[in-house]
């Protein structure tokens, strides 16, 4: 996958800072992310998000709102009205680059303000909202005791997240008047609705009036105990695994190629396009993707063949020292394995029959963590070199190769 970064202009002439996630080879769809109040299109969740579509063939556009993360402009001038406009002004943006967005995805009051632009954005086939208000006014509740300054004083500054943010009468203005049941209930478009139970930023309630609202198609699914903002790493992968599941109904993607589908016990390489290096690669229903640095001619999407030898390496590594832990009831914690590969001269090389020339030195370092005696340490270190992958690769080898 790749990452690459984009300015466009927002609502009042701003610019906009936004990050495009492509997947490998040509997307099959794009989407469009709008993240929380206050929050950036770097956050965490909107970052696991955005990655788990591309995997799948889903470019995804994610953008600061004016004013806030990287983009220009001044926050205290937004309301949720021009964060609608530059929401749409985004959709205009990938629609004249790229393409028009299939997918919406709004997190929190980003969730609001895609429900409220989705019908002014006609090429969107499905929406995702995240913990969001099922009532823009909803965010003012963050505001609490702030609320009659701002009212009294036509602004105020208000602590959110850590950070303080200027909120002007304007912005209490703006989100009084808007209402979403009307969108929702005319959106033609699939919705899934993703909310956790103990969500103390916005109520589960909220996600039982959007969902009600909505015609179908639509689905709810419970997030647990996670917060509104996703922070635990594991709260944002079980959302964006339902996403990239749910999404599949709706939008036509493939995870792999047909020529991808390899048989049992075969690991098939197909190349992605004619005009790069990188590689599909299937494995036992298993994805992954190889690639050569820029400095080669590449795009550097994936691990290199090197780095896939040194990954096989210290995976195999990891796993024979855990075996041989579990067996002995050695209390080993942690194992971690780091592997670097270099090309050194024959006659720098102790061991090696070969006398000129270069030849492959794979150094390993590992690192075992837990209260393990000396005695121990030495007989796991010991036991690394009877990983299989290892003896392989000091062992001979044979290559057979058919041409079909």
């Amino acid at each position: 996958m790749k990452t690459v970064r984009l300015e466009f202009t927002g609502h009042d002439g701003s610019t906009l800072a936004a990050r495009l996630d492509l997947p490998a080879g040509k997307p099959a769809a794009y989407a469009l992310f709008a993240h929380c109040f206050t929050c950036s299109k770097d956050i965490p969740a909107a970052r696991r998000i955005a990655q788990r579509l591309a995997s799948l063939g889903i470019a995804v556009l994610r953008f600061d709102f004016t004013g806030l993360g990287h983009s220009s402009g001044e926050f205290a001038n937004t309301s949720f009205t021009s964060n609608i406009e530059d929401l749409l002004l985004a959709a205009n943006y990938l629609r004249e680059k790229y393409q028009a967005p299939q997918l919406l995805i709004g997190h929190s009051l980003g969730g609001a303000a895609v429900l409220a632009a989705a019908e002014r954005i006609p090429e969107a086939k499905a929406i995702v909202s995240i913990g969001a208000p099922a009532d823009p006014q909803h965010v003012a509740h963050n505001f609490g005791q702030q609320i009659e300054s701002i009212q009294t004083d036509g602004q105020a500054e208000v602590q959110l997240g850590g950070r303080s943010f200027t909120i002007k009468q304007q912005f209490l203005d703006d989100i009084s008047k808007v209402t979403l049941e009307e969108q929702v209930a005319s959106l033609k478009k699939a919705l899934l609705v993703l909310h956790a139970p103990l969500d103390e930023t916005v109520e589960l309630d909220n996600a039982a009036r959007i969902f009600q609202m909505a015609k179908h198609p639509k689905s709810f699914i419970t997030l647990d105990d996670a917060d509104n903002l996703l922070t635990r790493a594991k709260d944002a992968e079980y959302a964006s695994e339902l996403i990239a599941a749910w999404v599949q109904r709706y939008i036509k993607v493939n995870l792999l190629p047909k020529s991808m589908n390899a048989p049992e016990g075969v690991v098939r390489i197909s190349e992605a396009e004619p005009t790069s290096f990188i590689q599909d690669i299937s494995a036992a229903g298993h994805h992954l993707i190889a690639d050569e640095p820029e400095s080669y001619g590449g795009d550097f999407l994936g691990p290199t063949p090197y780095q896939l030898i040194s990954a096989g390496l210290g995976a195999c590594t990891s796993m024979t020292i855990r075996m041989y832990a579990r067996r002995k009831n050695i209390p080993l914690e942690h194992v971690q394995v780091d592997i670097s590969h270099n090309k050194i001269h024959a006659e720098d090389c102790d061991i090696c029959d070969q006398a000129e020339g270069k030849v492959d030195q794979f150094e390993r370092k590992i690192t075992l963590t837990g209260e393990i005696s000396h005695e121990d340490r030495q007989r796991l270190l010991a036991i690394a070199d009877r990983c299989p992958v290892h003896k392989s690769l000091e062992g001979e080898i044979n290559i057979v190769t058919d041409l079909t």
